[in-house]
């Protein structure tokens, strides 16, 4: 009897291990997300809490993930913007995923397709380089820009998700845009009871990039 239980003393660090082993890794460390976004993203007019991004929190919560988000969304930001903005971000924050949901602006402003276009994929260059997962979220402009102008301005989030492997969400006001009710009234930003939409049209593509151990 005394035999057995030196042997089995001196195997108990060793079970210790492997068990806490196995717990670390059943439980994923929490991750960071960072949304660099203009004032669709920074509830622009509406309550604090009320916008999609802190949406998104909640329903984080509700699925049980764990994750920090940080809403570094500015009003008026446009790609040129962001791409200044992302480098002391990505070292301040050190984020997993990167929600990058900008061009809005640019394009009210008509500005050049092109210079966007560099913009955002500068910036997608940017957080892969710092291991992070990137998110593009599209938008469209209004039919009075002309045919030839929206049609490129929207093709291009396609083209930068797919020359840079990254998932992209088309339009995230579909199903808002069509709605003038939904709106403030300036036209231009949708009121709080859009952003549940909006989250909607997000987090299907989001939600796999959160879960990916």
């Amino acid at each position: 009897m005394l035999a057995f239980l030196k042997k089995w003393s001196a195997t108990l660090p060793v079970l210790l291990l492997l068990t806490l082993g196995a717990s670390a890794s059943a439980y994923s460390a929490p991750k960071t997300v960072l949304v660099v976004g203009d004032s669709l993203s920074a509830e622009y007019g509406i309550a604090r809490g009320a916008g999609w991004v802190s949406l998104l929190e909640q329903k984080l919560k509700a699925e049980k993930i764990q994750a920090k988000v940080v809403n570094a969304s500015i009003s008026g930001e446009t790609t040129s913007g962001g791409r200044a903005r992302l480098p002391a971000l990505l070292g301040q924050h050190r984020p997993d995923i990167v929600v990058i949901e900008l061009g809005a602006n640019d394009g009210l402003r008509g500005l050049p397709v092109a210079s966007a276009d560099a913009n955002l994929r500068a910036m997608v260059a940017m957080a892969k380089e710092k291991k992070a997962e990137v998110l593009l979220v599209g938008m469209r402009m209004p039919p009075n820009y002309g045919r030839a102008y929206t049609e490129k301005f929207f093709g291009m989030f396609k083209q930068v998700s797919t020359d840079t492997r990254s998932p992209l969400v088309p339009f995230m006001l579909e199903g808002v845009a069509d709605k003038p009710a939904l709106f403030q009234q300036d036209r231009l930003h949708p009121l709080a009871a859009a952003h549940p939409i909006i989250l909607s049209n997000i987090w299907p593509t989001f939600a796999p990039l959160i879960r990916k151990q």
